[in-house]
């Protein structure tokens, strides 16, 4: 699905801080382009690396259950340590050049090894709508594995002392050291956020690998950084603070007939929308809303929408509402932005209709009744999942992640 125009200037606005949560975007100190100044950002201890420093050492804990440290890469005469990430969607289109040049130049001088510097419990939720993974050592080793990283991933979460170290301002963020542990090179993986090699015009990283092999001077030795901003354990305040101003939102509950959800099932938006057909009555379906609310704030900033429908009596109204409430079942702001524009103001719905039969018609014909009943939808109507009783959420995500896609696309 592509990028909205407007999305794109926003994104290229806040490239070194991306996805922040909406409170925490106005705090941000910006350089003269508009960026985010990702120096501002850093620990007060934390120590910015400058060419020709020596490579601070570490000993962490890699995706292989083995303890890495600078000795294990000390007869290779060039090394890079880069500072990548699972949720990033910078990282994971720089992954798609990163990997290709760290089996290419394996056997000629160059070892790769790969550090995760952020807390998993400093990423805001809306930040991890470019993956079914966040940061969290278990969750590395899948995406190390789901990826085929030919490399070292190790996890620096908890102390962020590496980072600290190194000065890792984003993921991606790369250092490269000559024999002498030397750094020589220090910035991005190359200069494009999309995953198609066509859009680089500039191999810094690559670049950088070349001439230092050669024995020759690095020609471009320092490049800006663009990706997602550390998360560093400072953040956490202001991710606890996210969360309450969730739980403020109102929610509305609108009624609606089956030629209302047929109009939803159409999807005549730009976005993927989720119909969930729920009850308060129906233990199984309370059982999974909160997932399914915890998927929309995922989602957040991505086109992505979650609508609800209870098949409630209309006398039990206020209980519907009083539960959805409860759950925090409010739409995201930026869809919140997008329903005003498109003149709606809910997302959950209350079935009005004395038929059942109506509503499977407008929904979805193959579903054969009992609740709860979940549809993907993708824009102009074509129904991409669908599934009958409580949905694994793993599965789910999944599914959604591959249809949006772990990119920014052009």
């Amino acid at each position: 699905m592509k990028t909205r125009l407007l999305r794109y200037f926003l994104l290229a606005a806040f490239a070194g801080g991306l996805v922040l949560p909406a409170f925490a975007q106005a705090k941000k100190k910006r350089n003269a382009d508009g960026r985010v100044d990702l120096e501002s950002e850093m620990p007060a201890d934390a120590h910015r690396l400058k060419l020709g420093d020596a490579a601070p050492d570490f000993s962490l804990k890699g995706v292989d259950g083995k303890t890495y440290s600078l000795a294990d890469f000390k007869d290779v005469p060039a090394l890079m340590v880069v500072f990548l990430s699972n949720h990033c969607p910078y990282s994971h289109a720089a992954e798609t050049r990163l990997l290709p040049l760290a089996r290419e130049f394996a056997g000629k001088g160059l070892a790769v090894v790969a550090i995760n510097p952020n807390s998993p419990e400093s990423v805001a939720v809306s930040e991890l709508g470019y993956s079914k993974y966040n940061d969290s050592y278990g969750e590395m080793i899948l995406y190390a594995k789901e990826q085929g990283f030919p490399f070292p991933y190790l996890y620096d979460g908890d102390t962020q002392q590496t980072a600290r170290n190194y000065g890792c301002l984003a993921t991606p963020h790369v250092f490269l050291f000559d024999r002498a542990r030397r750094l020589r090179y220090a910035g991005r993986v190359d200069d494009s956020r999309f995953e198609e090699v066509k859009t680089v015009t500039s191999f810094d990283a690559r670049n950088a690998v070349v001439e230092l092999l050669a024995g020759k001077p690095v020609t471009v030795a320092t490049t800006i950084v663009v990706g997602c901003a550390t998360k560093w354990n400072s953040n956490r305040a202001e991710i606890a603070q996210a969360d309450e101003k969730w739980k403020s939102e109102p929610v509305k509950l609108a009624d609606i007939d089956a030629a209302g959800v047929a109009a939803l099932a159409k999807n005549a938006t730009n976005r993927l929308r989720l119909i969930n057909v729920w009850a308060t009555w129906c233990a199984p379906c309370v059982a999974e809303f909160p997932e399914l609310v915890a998927l929309s704030r995922r989602l957040g900033n991505r086109d992505f929408e979650l609508v609800t429908v209870s098949l409630d009596d209309p006398k039990m109204a206020p209980q519907a509402k009083a539960f959805l409430e409860r759950q925090h079942a409010a739409p995201p702001g930026r869809l919140k932005r997008l329903l005003a524009v498109e003149g709606r103001d809910a997302v959950n719905y209350l079935y009005t209709g004395a038929s059942t039969d109506a509503l499977v018609q407008a929904l979805d014909p193959a579903w054969p009744g009992p609740l709860p009943h979940t549809v993907v939808i993708a824009p102009g109507g074509k129904i991409v999942y669908r599934h009958n009783g409580a949905v694994d959420p793993a599965e789910l995500l999944a599914k959604i992640i591959a249809e949006l896609g772990p990119y920014y696309t052009p």
